[in-house]
């Protein structure tokens, strides 16, 4: 009998001995994805300009983060330019500044709120397979260019070199461009319009007063597979996660330090969500109401 409860004693000691290594060794398995995989998670923002593609792959690293940015993003969409800046700063909001960048994106946001699974495995892919990501842009990329749909216009520019660069004509203006990925990326049908197939007409204003957040300042060296965020390399991974903080000239704040609530709040209506999902110029409709 007392042998029996010995062996039980050493059987429950072991458990407990091991258990938090096996928890260590699951938390640091780095996933896998496929290229096949990878083009697939790509395919919905491998034609967002550089510095907004930058941006969305960084923020996904932080996916649990993006529902309640989405949220304030929505709430405050009214706000622009310098007046949005401050309030971001006035609010003390506790998320990574890779996420708070994409707060004047609202409809990018909401993209990424809707589909927890794929922004996750976006964030994730990225922080494992950053350089099969870049590759599977271009691969992305160089389909839609290929097949005649994208090239360059009133809004951006497309580059013709061994890597596919797409830029703003006016770096003020980010485009959030809207397409199809189940036609952009295979050959056009019989009566498709090819030149109609990607809208550029939706854009959000980015000025000096979001260079805190490395607006300006983001970019892609495809060569070396080295993506820039505020003009230094994210070198956020899989295995130093929960220790990498990227440099930013913003504060970031705790959970704890988030203050109170300042703003009047407008969340979209739907002919506003509409307009940015479909690509279509910006609709403020509670400033048309206000102004009646």
């Amino acid at each position: 009998m007392q042998t029996r409860k010995l062996i039980l004693i050493l059987a429950v000691l072991v458990v407990l001995a091991v258990a938090p290594v096996l928890s260590f060794a699951q938390d640091t398995l780095a996933p896998s994805f496929t290229p096949e995989q990878l083009d697939k998670l790509v395919a919905r923002i491998a034609l967002y300009p550089d510095a907004l593609l930058a941006q969305v792959l960084a923020a996904a690293t932080y996916s649990d983060q993006i529902p309640d940015a989405a949220r304030w993003a929505d709430q405050h969409h009214y706000l622009t330019g310098q007046a949005l800046a401050d309030a971001i700063q006035a609010d003390h909001l506790p998320w990574d500044p890779s996420v708070q960048a994409l707060l004047p994106f609202p409809s990018v946001l909401e993209m990424m709120a809707n589909d927890m699974r794929w922004t996750t495995d976006l964030g994730n892919a990225f922080l494992s397979q950053r350089q099969d990501v870049m590759d599977a842009v271009q691969r992305e990329r160089r389909k839609a260019k290929d097949y005649g749909y994208l090239s360059s216009n009133a809004q951006i520019i497309v580059s013709d070199g061994p890597y596919i660069t797409i830029v703003p004509v006016h770096p003020a203006f980010i485009p959030v461009p809207y397409y199809d990925p189940a036609i952009v990326f295979f050959p056009p049908e019989p009566g498709i319009v090819i030149g109609g197939a990607i809208r550029f007409d939706f854009f959000v204003t980015i000025g000096d007063f979001f260079r805190p957040w490395g607006w300006g300042y983001c970019r892609f060296d495809w060569d070396s597979h080295v993506v820039i965020i505020n003009n230094a390399p994210w070198r956020r991974t899989w295995i130093n996660r929960h220790e990498y903080v990227h440099p930013y000239e913003v504060r970031q704040y705790r959970a704890g330090e988030r203050l109170p609530e300042r703003h009047v709040l407008h969340e979209r209506t739907e002919r506003e969500r509409t307009a940015a999902r479909e690509g279509r110029p910006r609709v403020e409709e509670h400033r048309e109401h206000r102004s009646r």
